[in-house]
């Protein structure tokens, strides 16, 4: 009996689906399939039963079970727990993008957001989407961030890449590159910077975070001669949000910041632009990186490689980041609850 009253009490983790002819459910299933994670959380699969029946069958793993449920109420201790987001059929062609699947991305990542913001489930964990498949008219998002950031209007968020205690931020995100330089403002980097301070303290149990701040030239601009964002607009932000107890760093040239591990000595980064941030983090994140979108009253990360269509249904696809998502959510709702 006091087994099953702590077991009742775990934190409900939604996983969304993603996209159907992906890996999304390679990785669900492999990761759910260890019982031992029924000791931590209680799973709930956004999706559909069928499709999770169809791949556990092809990989030869017949023997995982789970509950069919209505909703997220209904979710059971100890067992894989699925909501379908529809009854009918669905098609499954895996390695192909079709408007099936990206409609079958949406209408999970919908109800999912839905529970999050209502508090039936703790956390959410999204699996990859295809953001091209998935637009609609109800789905005009760049992606499944600022879709639910949609959901909450009043925050601002920063999305974060996770990787043991390698944290990287970016000041300007889903742009095209040529944006970049105009887009980048003092205003918005000393936004960004209190975000991730406040995210460090309170969902990493950081005092005091040391954060670093590249630059946006090559070398950083090396005393002017490439370039003025770094003397004109990122210095005097970096003054500022001092002024405001943010322990930021920097610039530091962005080309040399990673390979001497200088990174090491910070608790978090903050990157000018996507790629500047983003490609030296998977180099280091070899076990599989997570994205964690600071900043909003709910708990949401997700893998940050993609829908794997190359080698979907293969039986491929390392579940490693899927995990990693969805303990580094269960790590960030103890800090928040100061468990």
């Amino acid at each position: 009996m006091v087994q099953q009253n702590r077991t009742s009490n775990l934190p409900k983790i939604g996983i969304t689906h993603g996209d159907i002819n992906g890996i999304g459910y390679e990785v669900i299933i492999k990761v759910l399939s260890d019982s031992r994670i029924f000791e931590s959380f209680i799973p709930i699969v956004y999706g559909q039963s069928k499709v999770f029946s169809y791949y556990k069958k092809n990989f030869g793993m017949e023997d995982v079970s789970y509950a069919v449920i209505r909703d997220a109420s209904q979710a059971l201790p100890r067992r894989i727990n699925i909501i379908n987001h529809t009854d009918e059929e669905l098609k499954v062609e895996p390695g192909f993008s079709t408007s099936i699947a990206g409609k079958a991305s949406f209408a999970a990542l919908k109800m999912a957001t839905n529970d999050l913001r209502s508090g039936l489930i703790n956390a959410m964990v999204t699996a990859p989407i295809n953001k091209s498949n998935i637009q609609s008219e109800q789905f005009q998002f760049k992606g499944q961030t600022d879709y639910i950031k949609s959901f909450f209007p009043d925050n601002e968020y920063i999305t974060l890449l996770l990787s043991n205690k390698l944290r990287v931020g970016f000041v300007t995100n889903h742009i095209p590159l040529k944006d970049v330089p105009n887009t980048i403002s003092k205003e918005l980097i000393i936004k960004k910077l209190r975000l991730i301070n406040t995210s460090l303290v309170r969902d990493f149990n950081i005092v005091e975070p040391k954060i670093a701040v590249l630059g946006l030239n090559p070398h950083a601009s090396d005393n002017n001669v490439m370039g003025d964002e770094e003397r004109d607009i990122i210095k005097p932000a970096l003054e500022v949000a001092k002024s405001h107890g943010v322990l930021a760093f920097g610039p530091f040239p962005a080309d040399s910041f990673f390979s001497s591990n200088s990174w090491t000595r910070y608790d978090g980064i903050l990157s000018m632009y996507h790629d500047q941030g983003l490609t030296p983090f998977r180099l280091l994140a070899v076990d599989g990186g997570v994205s964690f979108t600071a900043g909003l009253p709910v708990v949401r990360t997700s893998t940050i490689h993609g829908t794997g269509y190359d080698i979907a249904n293969k039986n491929l696809a390392d579940p490693n980041a899927l995990r990693h998502a969805i303990y580094f959510a269960l790590d960030i709702l103890k800090n928040r609850n100061g468990l």
